[in-house]
């Protein structure tokens, strides 16, 4: 599979607590933090929750 790189990039101050829990199960929390995850099916459908808070790079 493919390796993802992930950055949170936006704050998660207003977001639901869904989202916030999202971006805590991808390993981030602070911005400019980044994560490398394997582009499962799993990981892209939470990518997909938090895409406007996350940039997203091939790894």
């Amino acid at each position: 599979m493919t390796k993802l790189r992930i950055t949170q990039v936006r704050s998660q101050i207003g977001q639901t607590e869904r989202h916030r829990g999202t971006l805590r199960a991808l390993g981030l929390g602070r911005i400019g933090r980044t994560t490398e995850r394997e582009a499962s099916p799993e990981t892209l459908g939470m990518l997909r929750k938090v895409r406007h808070l996350v940039k997203v790079e091939d790894a």
